[in-house]
């Protein structure tokens, strides 16, 4: 059985701060509905306080985490430590979206490097903070980070990011609203 964690406290958010991948999962209500689960790198995530974390949520071919928590809330964040000490820790919350010009999405943006992906910040209001063993994880080299998601926005310049997301970004697969635009 793992352990139940009351804050995040400074040891593990330094441990959380180690990681150099993560995964989201949301679902929607509708029983219907397709579960989502999204790897998650490069530096974007950030611990705002002992039970508030937040990240940079970069353009992709979907929009379902967005989706998901705009139609319910409900987040579940896991880092697994995939070095020598085994270890999965998992941050269940509720999340907002922000979008540029919100407080909240200067405020997180600000504490990474800038990218021509960005297009949210998800902020989580952690309600419940769990470990477990990761004895199943297996042990890999981190060599580097892709660039490929800064490239493809570079590539596709400001307007055309605009018209990707217009184009891939309004619904998720369930039909939920994604990005306004």
């Amino acid at each position: 059985m793992g352990k139940i964690f009351e804050i995040i406290d400074d040891n593990l958010k330094a441990w959380i701060d180690a990681q150099p991948m993560w995964f989201v999962a949301t679902a929607p209500l509708d029983d219907d509905g397709h579960v989502n689960v999204s790897p998650r790198g490069h530096d974007s995530f950030s611990v705002l306080s002992d039970h508030r974390v937040a990240w940079v949520d970069y353009t992709g071919s979907g929009v379902e985490t967005i989706a998901h928590i705009r139609e319910n809330g409900r987040v579940c964040v896991m880092f697994a430590s995939f070095d020598s000490r085994p270890r999965i820790v998992r941050l269940h919350g509720k999340g907002s979206v922000s979008l540029p010009g919100d407080a909240a999405f200067e405020t997180v943006v600000a504490l990474h490097p800038t990218s021509p992906s960005t297009r949210a910040v998800i902020t989580v209001d952690v309600s419940r903070i769990s470990d477990s063993c990761g004895w199943g994880v297996p042990v890999m080299d981190k060599i580097g980070e892709r660039e490929l998601i800064r490239l493809h926005a570079e590539k596709k310049g400001e307007q055309g990011m605009v018209e990707y997301r217009a184009q891939k970004n309004m619904t998720s697969i369930d039909g939920l609203p994604g990005l306004p635009m």
